[in-house]
């Protein structure tokens, strides 16, 4: 296609508008000058954000091993605040010189030290563990120009360094007392305090530091130390020791035959399965490997300061500006051995930590649970629901069945009725008739006149009997209704009721539609018909009167009289055929029923139901007074 444009096969000028096309080598030339560009600004910023940072040079020395927790924690306490300062490129150089099982080595180690590291820039030198200070009293000391920080040191084991200037760090503050102290609170019988210590040289300075820190309780308790047995004796010592007693652990790199143990891992957690009491520790270390707790040194406090300290000594700060502090000691505890000893937790010092908490059945599984439940209560309210729904399914089934046999039952009434009509009533006086027919057949030839009057009072009793046939047939259904529409065959059955029963009923109407759904027309014009019926039986009223009216697209049908009533509270008369009738009628056409009554105040039927079907509307409304 580029080639095409740039050469047209038609002798034609400016045919198309073209744009410049470079050939294939100089775009290649222009990626490649993109590409450089590209990297140089990489370089640049990576330049200028190496030149950003400082670049720092720290030694750290370890007194003991990485098999040792708390010089581990500390040191990675430090290394992630040095880490996280953006100000500087930190560089860690890492000896652990294990010096606490070998001290006379200590000069030979100094003379590695300074030989390994001379030709390199330190910026700061970390001393971790126990004594670490100690390499700055030696007569040689490393590196005399760089600032120091330290930190797990007991200051009472080494008193005579106190004031070097370029040292700062934080200070172990050993408390026993207040370790035996909250054993004694969870422990209240306690009468024996047993000791636990080794024989390195660290291990006899803490002693020495913790036993001068218990004098005041060697005259409450029996305290026995355990500081020049073999590992063997010692255990077995342990094993066998009285009731009431209590245990406290202080550190234990060697025993008495210089047999050599890493204290944290390997000493304390034979001495603590040997224990037949609780064992107590001053360590934070020492929380998870069988101590109930104690009021601990915290490994992880002291890296917190550590790693504060460095950062202000790289910034700038002479060490001698930064205070010495004391690493804060914390009530630390072990839930689990709280448990095993059955020590009650509500005693533990106020302010106490517990740890290793196990979570309760609720606090492992509260969501499983509460899900649990609330489909629990769910389905209880789904199966109280379907019980109350089957409760009133089969109180309506026990309803239709009842009603069914009153439907029944009526049915068989009304039909012996009319059987019993027709018989006494309409067949006898069909007999009649036939019997003047023949009689005044008889009489024509011998008395014309005679038998022409009786042919007329016979014509009369056929008209009456065909009236009453017609009335008859119009109580069973209605023409009227069905030709001239619902106020028509109400008007009409009104004015029949009141010439038959002697009652006078007002019939009014308004707004009423010319045509009504026929099955809305049937309703109303059967509750009419059985209202006007209770009235004749039940009221005992000498007037009634039967409104129809529209109401807000709802035609309303009202019945009321004023007869005897009744106290429709207790129930009187809604159990019969026609009530329930009534109301099922208007169930059926979505209508609302309503009765109301008091004694010696007549009674009101009042009928709304929907208009469906219905045409044009009556311009007006219309009252009649029905003459008896």
């Amino acid at each position: 296609m580029v080639s095409q444009i740039l050469t047209p096969s038609i002798p034609m000028k400016c045919v198309y508008p073209r744009k410049r096309v470079g050939s294939p080598s100089r775009l290649f030339k222009r990626s490649i000058r993109s590409c450089l560009v590209l990297a140089a600004l990489v370089l640049v910023y990576f330049v200028l954000a190496s030149h950003a940072q400082v670049r720092k040079n720290v030694l750290m020395i370890s007194i003991v091993g990485p098999s040792h927790p708390g010089p581990v924690i500390v040191s990675n306490q430090i290394v992630s605040a040095l880490h996280a300062d953006s100000r500087f490129q930190v560089e860690f150089y890492w000896e652990n010189l294990d010096a606490i099982y070998h001290p006379e080595k200590w000069q030979q180690q100094i003379d590695f030290l300074v030989g390994k590291y001379r030709h390199l820039k330190l910026d700061l030198i970390v001393l971790v563990g126990p004594n670490a200070i100690q390499l700055l009293a030696e007569q040689k000391a490393i590196f005399p120009n760089i600032p120091v920080v330290f930190c797990c040191t007991v200051p009472a084991m080494i008193d005579q360094i106190r004031g070097d200037h370029r040292s700062t760090g934080s200070w172990f503050q050993l408390e026993p007392a207040k370790t035996v102290e909250a054993a004694l609170g969870l422990i209240p019988g306690t009468r024996h305090l047993f000791v636990v210590a080794g024989q390195s040289d660290y291990d006899r300075g803490l002693t020495a530091v913790v036993k001068r820190d218990l004098i005041p309780y060697e005259n409450k308790l029996d305290v026995t130390y355990l500081i020049d047995l073999p590992m063997s004796k010692l255990l077995e010592r342990l094993s066998h020791l009285p009731d009431h007693s209590v245990v406290l652990f202080l550190s234990f790199f060697k025993d008495v035959e210089g047999r050599e143990f890493l204290s944290t891992p390997e000493a304390l957690p034979m001495i603590v399965d040997a224990a037949k009491a609780p064992v107590f520790g001053i360590a934070d270390t020492y929380l998870g490997l069988g101590i109930v707790g104690g009021f601990v040194v915290s490994a992880e406090e002291q890296g917190k300061i550590m790693g504060r300290d460095a950062l202000e000594i790289l910034g700038g700060k002479p060490p001698r500006d930064i205070p010495i502090v004391h690493g804060p000691n914390l009530y630390l505890f072990d839930w689990r051995e709280l448990q095993r000893w059955k020590l009650d937790e509500s005693r533990l010092p106020a302010g106490s930590r517990v740890l290793f908490r196990q979570p309760t059945l609720w606090e492992k599984n509260w969501g499983s649970l509460l899900l649990g439940l609330l489909v629990l209560a769910v389905l209880s309210l789904l199966a109280i629901y379907l019980l109350f729904e089957r409760k009133r399914l089969r109180g309506a089934r026990n309803e239709q069945m009842r009603l069914s046999g009153m439907l029944i039952n009526a049915q068989e009434y009304e039909r012996a009725r009319l059987a019993s009509e027709l018989h006494d009533d309409f067949s006898q006086r069909l007999a009649m008739l036939s019997l003047g027919l023949e009689t005044a057949a008889e009489m024509v030839p011998e008395s014309p006149a005679e038998a022409n009057r009786q042919l007329h009072e016979l014509v009369n009793s056929a008209s009456e009997l065909g009236a009453d046939l017609h009335t008859v047939s119009h109580r069973l259904h209605s023409a009227t209704l069905e030709t001239l529409g619902l106020v028509a065959g109400v008007s009409t059955f009104c004015k029949e009721f009141t010439a038959q029963r002697g009652i006078q009923v007002v019939f009014c109407d308004k707004n009423v539609p010319l045509s009504v759904s026929p099955d809305i027309s049937l309703c109303l014009f059967r509750i009419v018909q059985e209202g006007l019926r209770n009235v004749q039986k039940h009221s005992g009223a000498a007037h009634a009167q039967v409104r129809i009216e529209t109401m807000d697209d709802t035609l309303h049908l009202s019945i009321s009289d004023d007869g005897a009533g009744y106290d429709v509270n207790n129930g009187a008369g809604r159990q019969g055929l026609g009530l329930r009738s009534m109301r099922e009628r208007v169930r059926l056409v979505g209508g609302r029923f309503e009765i109301h009554s008091k004694t010696r105040k007549g009674t009101r039927i009042d009928v709304w139901v929907p208009m469906t079907g219905l045409t044009s509307m009556n311009s007006n409304s219309s009252k009649q007074t029905l003459p008896s």
